[in-house]
């Protein structure tokens, strides 16, 4: 069986709807905690799959979150050595910071559920399974796009919104896994970005609950399809793909 990790920063952006879709591609799925266990164990650098998860801190704060510098010399093994990978969120972030690439803050926080705009390469890629589909943003900062990168989504507010860098790296900057089931969670974990920013946890909740359901069908798809490019296999389940009504 093959291995996937996550490394998770908090307990609530976890894999989400992503979990049964690595399950059922024949993935043993684990959770690596920052805080907790060890960045630098090499059972994280060689899994099968890493996917690198949100979390509400900046991709160069370093100085103040330490772990920040083992988690890029992390990826930028993964990089170098051609490994499947995912990041979402601050794990974009960290991909572009790993590929040579300026994170900094944007010009507004995006948070809510909006629509992305697709670019060619994006219709050509399983993000086009997000057409017309409005997901989950939840950033305040941003990147450039990496030299060599493709960008496959865009946003008014957020222009690089999602890139591959070969076959083997998928970066999402909105959350593709996110889902009715645990958003409660969401609107708890981040109750003060939420008051001090200006948003309803009211109108989020009732977002979450409008569109969240074909946004997840939308990812879960999304991530089937990558896997199957990587790794054609057949399925070890039926109910791959979770119910999020």
């Amino acid at each position: 069986m093959k291995n996937a990790t996550a490394i998770r920063h908090v307990q609530f952006e976890d894999l989400g709807t992503f979990e049964s879709v690595l399950v059922g591609n024949g993935y043993q799925v684990r959770y690596c905690d920052v805080g907790i266990d060890d960045l630098r164990s090499p059972d994280v650098a060689h899994c099968d799959l890493l996917a690198v998860l949100g979390a509400p801190v900046g991709a160069y704060d370093e100085e103040k979150y330490p772990f920040l510098t083992d988690e890029i010399r992390l990826i930028e093994k993964r990089l170098n050595s051609g490994r499947p990978t995912i990041g979402i969120c601050l794990g974009a972030q960290l991909l572009a910071r790993s590929l040579g690439s300026r994170v900094y803050p944007g010009s507004a926080k995006e948070i809510g559920w909006a629509p992305l705009t697709l670019t060619r390469a994006g219709m050509r890629s399983p993000i086009r399974c997000f057409e017309g589909v409005p997901v989950l943003h939840w950033h305040g900062d941003t990147f450039n796009l990496p030299q060599g990168a493709e960008l496959l989504a865009s946003t008014a507010v957020c222009l690089n919104q999602a890139f591959a860098f070969g076959k083997a790296v998928l970066a999402f900057q909105f959350h593709p896994e996110a889902s009715t089931i645990n958003f409660e969670r969401w609107l708890i974990g981040h109750a003060v970005e939420i008051s001090t920013g200006g948003f309803s946890a009211v109108q989020l909740r009732a977002d979450a609950a409008r569109f969240g359901p074909q946004s997840a069908s939308a990812g879960q798809q999304c991530l089937w399809e990558w896997l199957q490019s990587l790794d054609p296999v057949e399925p070890t389940r039926k109910d791959v793909f979770d119910s999020h009504a």
